[in-house]
């Protein structure tokens, strides 16, 4: 969080964001193709697609996210600040000040008596990212199960 009331995300640590962001979804990606190969598809089992599935679903929101952090990032102070004053709702009392939040990603515009709005993020990253977790979650319990089941079949197999 920012030091002073006037401070969106941190420049450093969006950069560092952006960056490591950047090569884990490489990564991921990089993986996932693989998995096509004439090589990988004899290996294809249940849990390893599920397992993929899962790691599909965190790439797609790692991108997400990572888009919405390139948002902030081209917008310098003062066009946050503009934009914050371009967008008040009617009504909302002057602003005191402005933060930027990691999780959620966010910008937010505080006004007086507790009137805070967000801007610059798109309004559906957030809500797509939650679902998106939640999807990976979800494949990678059913991966997790489906090779435990397989682990004791083969075990009691042999």
């Amino acid at each position: 969080m920012a030091s002073g009331p006037w401070q969106g995300h941190d420049f450093a640590v969006l950069f560092a964001v952006l960056i490591s962001g950047a090569a884990t979804v490489l990564g991921l990606t990089a993986y996932l193709l693989s998995r096509f190969s004439r090589r990988a598809r004899p290996r294809r089992t249940p849990y390893a697609v599920w397992r993929d599935m899962s790691l599909t679903a965190v790439a797609v929101s790692l991108a997400l996210y990572l888009w919405g952090c390139l948002h902030v990032l081209f917008l310098a102070d003062q066009e946050q600040a503009e934009e914050c004053e371009r967008q008040r709702p009617e009504g909302t009392p002057a602003l005191v000040g402005r933060r930027g939040d990691f999780i959620p990603l966010r910008l937010v515009c505080e006004a007086a008596y507790g009137h805070d709005y967000t801007v610059v993020i798109p309004g559906f990253i957030n809500p797509s990212l939650a679902v998106l977790l939640l999807l990976a979650l979800g494949c990678a319990v059913v991966s997790g199960v489906l090779h435990r089941r397989r682990r004791s079949a083969t075990v009691k197999k042999g």
